[in-house]
């Protein structure tokens, strides 16, 4: 009964809140107890579909090739062919990538590719971009050029731009630093209108979080409370300075979940390799019962937060998905 009045108060608490699942696509050894990577891929599809089920907003893929920090022999499922299938796998939930970067495809081709994805899944992408750099070893490994920080925004810039003319025009034509686009036709351009909603994921005071004011449909925000609050602060800056609705722009932030009736047993569920991750990359965290994860959502959402992209260490048991879902959705 503790438990029932516990998910009850939340939900009322939460009620404008979205929620997204991070997929288990195997780059942080999340597959790594499966062996058979037929398997291992329908374990994951497992998870979006019930994702689907149960209300949440959004999946998302990243766009890595292999295990991270540590490159390792695991299974890892590129992005862009998973989310084709899963455009296919599922019904409802939008589909999204977090961060697929500029550098690893022509923009002209990536704004290609998610036109057609925008087709399978009956118009429920949402492309997520960001300007990559965040894994040089893994730039490398695969032969592309690990450009550095100035120029990689610039790439982001110019690629932001192609996109949209392919998304809107005719054929799209370009003449940048990086890329050059001479008359491409992209048909069909996608079902969603005005065009597929463009998310620019980043921090950065001084270009990124311009570029989002400029040109995005979406936003995403990593790090903890306090960071979150303080770039949202920037981005409507930038918003006010070029007349943009600040409110026009979806706000997305990502957090790591794991949910039980207790504190300690939430701690139990995680595994060593997670808590490494999160002591690195210094995430938002929700861990423990429903009630003090409410708390944690809570904070997000009054720093400016309208969706939170969840990472469940425990998801291949899809049982976390239900319990959340039951609590917040």
């Amino acid at each position: 009964m503790l438990l029932f009045l516990e998910f009850t108060e939340v939900r009322e608490l939460l009620m404008s809140l979205q929620f997204g699942v991070s997929l288990p696509q195997g780059g942080m050894m999340e597959l790594a107890s499966i062996k058979d990577s037929v398997e291992a891929y329908e374990a994951m599809t497992r998870v979006a579909q019930t994702a689907d089920e149960v209300g949440f907003t959004t999946v998302w893929l990243s766009d890595q090739f292999h295990t991270f920090p540590q490159p390792v022999q695991e299974m890892t499922f590129e992005c862009w062919a998973t989310i084709s299938a899963l455009a296919r796998d599922t019904r409802r939930v939008r589909l999204g990538s977090l961060i697929t970067c500029p550098t690893y495809r022509n923009p002209a081709l990536l704004a290609k590719m998610a036109s057609t994805v925008d087709v399978l899944s009956h118009g429920r992408l949402t492309l997520g971009i960001g300007a990559g750099g965040w894994n040089e070893r893994q730039d490398r490994a695969y032969g592309y050029h690990a450009f550095d920080a100035p120029t990689r925004l610039r790439q982001l810039h110019e690629a932001i731009q192609i996109m949209l003319s392919m998304w809107t025009q005719d054929e799209a034509v370009f003449e940048g630093e990086h890329y050059h686009v001479r008359g491409a036709i992209n048909s069909p351009k996608g079902v969603q209108t005005p065009h597929i909603p463009l998310l620019i994921a980043g921090g950065g005071e001084q270009v990124t979080l311009k570029l989002v004011a400029q040109y995005g449909d979406a936003c995403h925000i990593g790090g903890d409370v306090a960071r979150i609050q303080h770039k949202l602060a920037i981005l409507k800056q930038h918003c006010e300075a070029i007349g943009r609705d600040y409110e026009s722009i979806h706000r997305t932030a990502s957090a790591f979940c794991s949910i039980g009736e207790t504190h300690e047993q939430a701690m139990a569920k995680i595994p060593e390799a997670f808590l490494g991750f999160l002591r690195q990359v210094g995430t938002t965290t929700l861990i423990g019962s429903p009630a003090t994860i409410g708390e944690g959502l809570a904070a997000l959402e009054a720093a400016g937060v309208q969706e939170v992209l969840l990472l469940f260490p425990d998801v291949l048991q899809l049982d976390p998905l239900r319990i959340f879902a039951k609590a917040f959705i």
